[in-house]
């Protein structure tokens, strides 16, 4: 069952659009949502983004997990032990182990669905 989220999760969101500095800083405007009337339209619209952010998400994950691994890599001079990599990450140490145990296996190619 978890495969074909995996399947899903790799699968190219609809593009997030460009938000211009001065709508960034207006906490109403959001990928200008508060301007669609049609809810169906609004609806298709937060879905695509809502698809996009989680994508984005679980990528950025596999991202920290990778320099994870590779911060704590016994071959490297200056590896660093999992409390110093959880301080930097701001995680538990208890996470940076199973986040160094997640980047070993994508760097293998075997990773799990998740975290």
């Amino acid at each position: 069952m978890a495969e074909p989220e995996r399947t899903e999760r790799r699968q190219r969101p609809a593009p997030l659009l460009f938000e211009p500095s001065e709508a960034a800083t207006d906490p109403e405007h959001f990928f200008d949502l508060e301007s669609i009337e049609d809810p169906r339209e609004l609806l298709a619209r937060a879905t695509e983004l809502t698809l996009a952010f989680r994508a984005a998400q679980d990528r950025a994950v596999e991202f920290q997990a990778l320099a994870a691994a590779q911060l704590a890599d016994p071959r490297r001079f200056d590896r660093l032990p999992p409390e110093a990599i959880a301080a930097m990450a701001e995680w538990t140490e208890d996470y940076a182990r199973k986040m160094i145990e997640f980047g070993e296996d994508l760097q293998r190619g075997t990773a799990p669905d998740t975290v």
